[in-house]
């Protein structure tokens, strides 16, 4: 009775998911969280962060960041446009920034908010370089991707409650047995995969983005190639990992960048 209780209960919540189509992906988004939920916790945290960190401003370095930053946000509106979507960034509130930082790395929050860490820089080298990252990071704020992972950490919370009640009359051993095959195997099978589905969509729109901001996508493969070669040795397995291998990555991106020119030469940027 119990087990059917935990099934009926897991079912009735598939049932209410909220699944909008997602006007950038044209996918059905795993989603429970609106913008108007999530933009101003992200622009309260960005802000923290900000007063946090050492913001690095009137630099040629900033600068850099700043005006390809604006160049990839006027490519996400031209193409929202091109689809009949101009009201789709009503809400974002866009802001580039420069922080000092040995990491190699760079976000974009919900809503817009994007920072760079100077210590990527060596390795994205010019404009192409920083478009590739940058396209890349928006991409994961357009696509919705931060709403979709918090909704599919609920999903996974809801089933460890579905597997503690399903498993209730059975030893404490065995419940501490399934909870831990439940949770290796949502990990594994589902939420890893999950993430690195929406890194490959990243990448895919960040190239439509940056092509459009007339960025040559070719580029793109070289950073990552110089990113594989900094963190060389320093992998691990493809499935334990919440990124596709650099080897997968670069492969995906040379197979993506010619529909990313045919895109852009709709908006009259074409390359050789």
């Amino acid at each position: 009775m119990k087990k059917h209780s935990a099934l009926v209960a897991i079912l009735t919540f598939g049932l209410l998911l909220s699944c909008a189509t997602n006007p950038i992906t044209g996918k059905k988004n795993l989603n429970f969280v609106s913008n108007s939920e999530l933009f101003p916790s992200s622009f309260q945290q960005y802000g923290t962060f900000l007063k946090e960190n050492k913001v690095i401003s009137g630099t040629a370095d900033a600068k850099r960041v700043e005006t390809v930053g604006m160049k990839i946000k006027v490519a996400a509106e031209k193409y929202l446009i091109s689809i009949g979507q101009p009201e789709y960034l009503k809400d974002y509130r866009w802001e580039y920034k420069l922080v000092e930082s040995k990491d190699v790395n760079a976000w974009c929050m919900p809503g817009g908010k994007i920072v760079v860490y100077s210590g990527i820089l060596p390795i994205t080298k010019d404009e192409a370089g920083l478009a590739t990252v940058m396209g890349h990071e928006v991409s994961h704020a357009l696509a919705n991707h931060g709403a979709q992972r918090m909704s599919a950490a609920q999903l996974q919370q809801i089933g460890a409650v579905g597997v503690s009640l399903a498993t209730g009359s059975q030893t404490e051993e065995k419940q501490k047995m399934w909870q831990q095959y439940y949770g290796i195997g949502s990990q594994v099978g589902v939420m890893l995969p999950f993430s690195r589905s929406h890194e490959t969509e990243a990448d895919k729109i960040g190239l439509t983005l940056m092509a459009i901001a007339g960025y040559n996508p070719d580029l793109a493969v070289g950073f990552w190639q110089r990113m594989a070669a900094q963190s060389s040795g320093q992998s691990q397995p493809e499935f334990l990992s919440t990124h596709p291998s650099d080897a997968t990555r670069i492969q995906n991106l040379k197979a993506l960048i010619p529909e990313a020119k045919a895109t852009a030469a709709k908006f009259g940027v074409f390359f050789k």
